[in-house]
C-alpha cells in the first residue's frame, strides 16, 4: 500500500509493547499501518505473524538490523529497554538515514521509566518534590547517570539535532493482567515486573520484603490506561504534530495515583496470607545481603526505595483522561498474587 505509515516496534511481545501492537491492530486506521515487529523468538515470530504483520527475528544485539528497519520506518515505538544505549543510537541512526533519504521528519516514541526522578530516600522518607512533564527544565535537571536517563539524552538530543521528532513516556508503576489476542495466542507477556518480583521474593523470603521503613512515595498507572496514552498520543503526532512538544518539551509521565512503599508491600503480606502462603502480612526491611539476593545488588535494591512522584499534566492535556486510581492498584494485586504463584507451581 503505497500511502501506509511503515510502523516499527521494538519489544512487541513484551507487557507494553505488546498492548501498543494490540491497540494499533484495533485502530480504525489499522489497514493503512504497515508494522513491523523485532522479535527474539522464533516461535512467537511465527504466531506473530497470523496477525497480518511482517515479523522480523532478531534481538537488539543485532544493531545493524536495528538500523536498517528502523531506516523503513516513518514511526518507532521503542519499548524493549529504557537502558541499553547502543540499541538506541541504531534506531536513532536508521531514523536519521530515513529523514535524508526521504526528507521526512521521522517519529520516535520511546519508553522510559519514573526511576528516572528517584531519589536517595532509601524507603525512610516522603518527598515533597513531585516532578511535572510541563516544566522541562526540571526534568533537564536530572544528573545524567538517573536511571534511564543515558538513553532519553539520546532520544532528546537526536530530536534536537533535526533527525527526528521524540516523544519519551515515562510511566509510573504499570499494574493490571493484560487480557489480549496475543495473550491468548502465547505471544506476549502479560504480567508487569515489579509487583510479581515482590510476590515471588516474598515466597521465597517467608515475609514480604521492604526498603527502610517503606515512607517513599510512587506513582501508578493501569496497563490499558497507560497503552490508551500511546495511541492518543500517535493520533496526535498525526494529526497535528506541531502541537504536541517534542524533544525538550516531549516529555510526557504517565500517572493515575500515589502510594506509598508500605502500603504496596502490606497488600501484597495480605494477599498472601489470605492465600495461605504467609503467616505474617507486615513486610521487613532489607538486609544488604538480601538487596543482592532479591533484587541484584544494593544500588538496584534501594532504588526501589527511592521517591518518584510525577504528574502528567502534559499527557492530560492532550485529550488522555485515566480514571483508575491508587485502590485500584491496590486491588489488582491480589489477582496478580492468584497468577504468580500459579506461574510458580509449574
Amino acid at each position: 500500500m503505497s500511502n501506509s505509515i511503515p510502523i516499527f516496534i521494538l519489544g512487541a511481545t513484551g507487557y507494553i509493547g505488546g498492548c501498543i501492537l494490540s491497540r494499533l491492530l484495533a485502530h480504525p486506521e489499522h489497514e493503512t499501518f504497515a508494522i513491523t515487529a523485532f522479535v527474539r523468538s522464533a516461535e512467537k515470530s511465527e504466531k506473530l505473524k497470523s496477525f497480518g504483520i511482517n515479523v522480523v527475528q532478531g534481538s537488539t544485539d543485532d544493531r545493524e538490523k536495528v538500523e536498517v528497519l528502523a531506516s523503513q520506518a516513518h514511526v518507532v515505538f521503542s519499548t524493549a529497554s529504557s537502558n541499553d544505549v547502543p540499541a538506541i543510537q541504531a534506531v536513532i541512526a536508521g531514523l536519521k538515514k530515513r529523514h535524508e533519504s526521504t526528507g521526512i521528519m521521522p517519529i520516535l516514541v520511546h519508553t522510559s521509566g519514573a526511576q528516572v526522578i528517584n531519589d536517595q530516600a532509601k524507603g525512610m522518607y516522603r518527598s515533597d518534590t513531585i516532578y511535572d512533564d510541563m516544566n522541562p527544565d526540571q526534568i533537564e535537571a536530572l544528573p545524567p547517570n538517573q536511571p534511564h536517563r543515558p538513553v532519553d539524552i539520546k532520544v532528546k538530543e537526536a530530536d534536537i539535532e533535526g533527525h527526528l521528532k521524540s516523544y519519551i513516556v515515562i510511566p509510573g508503576t504499570v499494574y493490571g493482567i493484560v487480557s489480549s489476542a496475543l495473550v491468548d495466542a502465547g505471544i506476549q507477556n502479560p504480567y508487569s515486573k515489579q509487583i510479581p518480583m515482590t510476590i515471588k521474593a516474598s515466597v521465597v523470603r517467608g515475609q514480604v520484603p521492604m526498603v527502610g521503613k517503606g515512607l517513599c512515595v510512587w506513582t501508578s498507572v493501569d496497563i490499558d490506561e497507560l497503552a490508551d496514552f500511546y495511541i492518543i498520543l500517535f493520533n496526535s503526532i498525526r494529526k497535528d504534530n506541531n502541537r504536541v512538544g517534542h524533544g525538550r518539551e516531549g516529555y510526557f509521565f504517565t500517572d493515575s495515583g500515589e502510594y506509598s512503599l508500605y502500603e504496596f508491600s502490606r497488600t501484597i503480606g495480605d494477599a498472601l496470607v489470605r492465600l495461605g502462603v504467609l503467616k505474617d502480612p507486615e513486610p521487613t526491611a532489607m538486609s544488604d545481603e538480601e538487596l543482592i539476593k532479591y533484587v541484584g545488588s544494593v544500588e538496584r535494591g534501594n532504588k526501589v526505595g527511592a521517591n518518584a512522584r510525577c504528574r502528567g499534566n502534559r499527557s492530560r492535556a492532550l485529550g488522555w483522561t485515566p480514571v483508575k486510581t491508587t485502590d485500584d492498584m491496590l486491588k489488582s494485586i491480589f489477582p496478580q498474587a492468584q497468577a504468580t504463584l500459579q506461574t510458580l507451581s509449574k
